[in-house]
């Protein structure tokens, strides 16, 4: 991440048929989140407010335009190899628009796709998505999640303010 970017960013999964679009990374070369499976979203620019934010990255990365989101937790994001990030994250279950298979391929942060949430495990994604995502999956209204890494290994994990084993949390069933 560049130092000049704003550490404030969004994340957004849109649903649609039990589905996610999720954004494969393989288009930059010195991405943190080169050849990971996440959300569309990106830094705040100068005055923007969290919604804003969120409505402009879904637009430039998707075509899309959101008619129906809800903001579902503060994700704080540490890294040994970047400056720490605070994602507001989102899901959006209505949207205008539609992606075509050239926006599909054109999204210049990397590939789009449609994702069951069921085969999610199955890609390449932070550990600590896998968290979250069990969180949105539980319904939880909304929390605060910081995650810190050392390379690509999940070390600490910390909801709500309180440490969580996140190994015994992904496998207790829904």
């Amino acid at each position: 991440m560049e130092t000049n970017k704003s550490c404030l960013t969004t994340l957004c999964y849109i649903e649609k048929e039990d589905c996610y679009l999720m954004l494969h990374r393989v288009k930059k070369e010195s991405d943190i989140n080169r050849d990971k499976w996440i959300g569309v979203g990106g830094h705040f620019e100068a005055g923007e407010s969290p919604e804003e934010c969120l409505l402009r990255e879904v637009k430039e990365e998707t075509g899309l335009t959101l008619t129906r989101w809800q903001f579902r937790g503060i994700v704080t994001f540490l890294a040994d190899s970047c400056p720490a990030e605070y994602m507001c994250l989102y899901t959006a279950d209505q949207f205008v628009g539609t992606l075509t298979e050239q926006a599909l391929a054109d999204c210049p942060e990397g590939r789009l796709e449609w994702v069951k949430k069921a085969a999610l495990s199955g890609l390449n994604l932070w550990t600590g998505d896998l968290v979250f995502f069990k969180l949105l999956a539980q319904n939880i209204p909304f929390f605060s999640l910081k995650l810190r890494y050392e390379g690509d290994r999940l070390i600490e994990c910390i909801l709500n303010g309180q440490p969580l084993d996140w190994k015994a949390f992904l496998v207790q069933s829904i």
